[in-house]
């Protein structure tokens, strides 16, 4: 039987975001994954609560949180990466449904992208499969 799926990305890397959701369908194909929606959200911080809201569906099996989280000026990055992080974990132990995190960063420079974006997103299409037992 086919997994269902869903992919929540961060639309403030978008051009980055949409390579990695062409990634995620290559990967999720080849492991007889069907993404059976893809939800936009602003940024990091908003994905916690776009998976909750598609994990809670009976016909989704497990989610992929993909994005960019740049390094900045500032320390805003790390206390996001680590909120979100947190976030997701533990959404899959309350929900216990999987998360594959492809999610650069916190800190990644500019120059560092390019390299990764589908790198990181394969991987969670990966994680995710592995999970889904």
């Amino acid at each position: 039987m086919t997994k269902k799926i869903a992919v929540v990305l961060g639309s403030f890397h978008k051009q980055e975001a949409e390579e990695m959701l062409e990634e995620a369908y290559e990967a999720a194909k080849s492991r007889s994954l069907s993404i059976a929606e893809v939800i936009w959200v602003p940024g990091a911080m908003e994905k916690p609560l776009a998976l909750k809201r598609v994990l809670e569906r009976d016909e989704v099996d497990g989610a992929l949180a993909l994005g960019i989280i740049e390094k900045g000026e500032t320390q805003h990055g790390l206390v996001m990466g680590a909120s979100v992080t947190s976030a997701i974990l533990q959404l899959q132990m309350d929900l216990m449904k999987p998360i594959g995190v492809g999610i650069l960063g916190p800190g990644i420079t500019p120059e560092q992208i390019p390299s990764r974006v589908r790198p990181y997103a394969k991987a969670a299409v990966e994680a995710l499969a592995t999970m889904l037992v």
